[in-house]
């Protein structure tokens, strides 16, 4: 995995019911005869991730020349050189955070998507890392970009993105393509009768739960999980943790090229946005008192052990 990130190419918190998928317990059994590959590792227990952490690409050739949509496949757009230094930036902050903790066992985990730009970050991340450190990489699809519809018309595009804001950001749907309701759909999980068609965050809470790069004797609770991705891909994913609202949504702002937001488990074994970030940050990203309510609940309530 190391020797591929290498060479690739260029409501109220006083009101709503809680899940605990957003928790992190001291650890879970993971059921055997559901992964064989965990049989070993029978009766033990899988560390949870201490951290999620989300990352926007670098700043892209869209980012700067908008007309570059029209003649290059969005999933061909690659970084600026101000990209690139950006994606190295954010591999060092990264490494410093995680290596803060002063555990000798740290490791990440990276999830991308497979756009350029995305992948092109992950490789000025992962500068910061000795190959030691990175448990593995995932691409995943699920990850990639909302879809504007193929090559984008300049003028057509901006009218749309006009119709967008007075018919709502989260439900105009983009001819051809998709609108940020559709990918919440395939970040979240869909279910038809006994069967389960899998959204990216099911994939995740899986992966988590039987330990997929933690191996046994390898298990720690130092693992951090870092998702490379798309402005819109990151907010629709916060959104479902935490049960958002559509209204709560469209108050959100984008997340910086090149920047990250830090879900890490608090006193209660949550994650929570506060205990890495202040009030302020999180105001900034577009959090309403309610929802920075919900982090502070996340951060100091106790683990109920289940998803």
């Amino acid at each position: 995995m190391v020797a591929l990130l290498a060479s690739w190419p260029l409501p109220s918190s006083s009101s709503r019911f809680r899940c605990c998928e957003d928790s992190l317990s001291s650890g879970r059994v993971a059921p055997p005869s559901r992964f064989p590959e965990r049989a070993a590792a029978a009766g033990g227990t899988v560390p949870r991730p201490r951290r999620i952490i989300l990352v926007r690409h670098g700043e892209s050739e869209g980012n700067v020349d908008e007309s570059v949509y029209t003649r290059v496949p969005d999933p061909r757009i690659g970084l600026t050189a101000r990209g690139w230094q950006e994606a190295e930036a954010c591999g060092v902050r990264i490494r410093e955070l995680v290596s803060g903790d002063g555990a000798d066992d740290w490791k990440v985990y990276f999830y991308v998507s497979p756009y350029r730009r995305t992948l092109e970050t992950l490789r000025g991340i992962g500068l910061a890392f000795k190959p030691s450190r990175i448990a593995g990489v995932r691409e995943e699809p699920r990850l990639r970009e909302q879809d504007f519809g193929n090559f984008q018309d300049r003028e057509k595009m901006r009218i749309e993105k006009d119709i967008r804001l007075r018919y709502g950001r989260f439900f105009y749907r983009f001819p051809n393509g998709e609108s940020a309701a559709d990918v919440y759909d395939r970040i979240t999980a869909s279910y038809l009768c006994s069967v389960t068609a899998t959204g990216f965050r099911e994939t995740l809470r899986a992966d988590i739960d039987i330990g997929r790069f933690q191996p046994p004797g390898e298990q720690s609770p130092n693992m951090n999980i870092v998702i490379v991705s798309h402005g819109l891909t990151l907010r629709v994913f916060l959104m479902r943790w935490y049960k958002w609202t559509v209204e709560q949504y469209e108050g959100l702002h984008n997340i910086d090229n090149g920047g990250m937001l830090v879900m890490q488990t608090g006193s209660g074994g949550r994650y929570s946005l506060l205990v890495h970030h202040s009030v302020e940050e999180l105001q900034a990203f577009g959090l309403s008192e309610p929802m920075l309510n919900d982090q502070m609940w996340y951060w100091m309530a106790k683990d109920c052990k289940t998803w």
